[in-house]
């Protein structure tokens, strides 16, 4: 199965493992979800370096070069 967004990529992998975690299924199904689950895992994976390349272009400096800034969430204090 094709996933197109993050989202419910993770969503089906979550499932899948809540189904792996029960242990009730026969081996050919269970490896069947597993063989799923890492498709979806890599599938997973690249967005996520996809999202971390596009934050490296936004954080760089009027040179060009990258300014390495700590992630804060908004409403807590600096450290």
């Amino acid at each position: 199965m094709e996933y197109k967004d993050f989202e419910n990529a993770l969503a089906r992998l979550e499932s899948i493992v809540g189904e792996l975690e029960e242990g009730e299924l026969a081996l050919e199904k269970a490896l069947k979800l597993f063989e799923e689950g890492i498709k979806i895992s890599r599938f997973c994976s690249t967005k996520l370096d996809e999202a971390e390349r596009k934050v490296e272009i936004l954080l760089k400096d009027k040179k060009g070069e990258l300014t390495e800034k700590a992630f804060q969430p908004e409403g807590e204090p600096s450290a």
